[in-house]
């Protein structure tokens, strides 16, 4: 078994992964400190918890996304076209998102 380094919000975090799967874990951490520092920039530093869960949220909403475009396109529809993600409507959705949990 494996184990990496990677690094999310500047914070080391060792990882075990199956061998041969190291380079797709450092894509994909990639992609998760990208989201944390989106939100870093838009809301702060205002903690790691809440910003991992944040980040998170952000992840599965794509992840949604991308599967209702997909299931669309299954579906047939010969005037569907396929956008890439609002940026500013997730970013929009993120920041409501944390402001309830802010307040909560």
């Amino acid at each position: 078994m494996a184990q990496i380094n990677i690094q999310i919000n500047g914070r080391d975090y060792l990882i075990a992964c199956e061998d041969g799967e190291e380079k797709h874990l450092i894509f994909l951490a990639d992609y998760v400190n990208r989201q944390v520092e989106g939100l870093v920039q838009s809301v702060g530093q205002v903690g790691e918890a809440r910003l991992l869960l944040m980040a998170s949220l952000l992840v599965a909403d794509e992840l949604a996304e991308a599967s209702r475009e997909l299931d669309e396109l299954k579906g047939g529809a010969a005037d569907t076209v396929v956008t890439p993600v609002d940026l500013e409507k997730l970013t929009e959705r993120i920041e409501d998102i944390a402001a309830r949990l802010e307040s909560a």
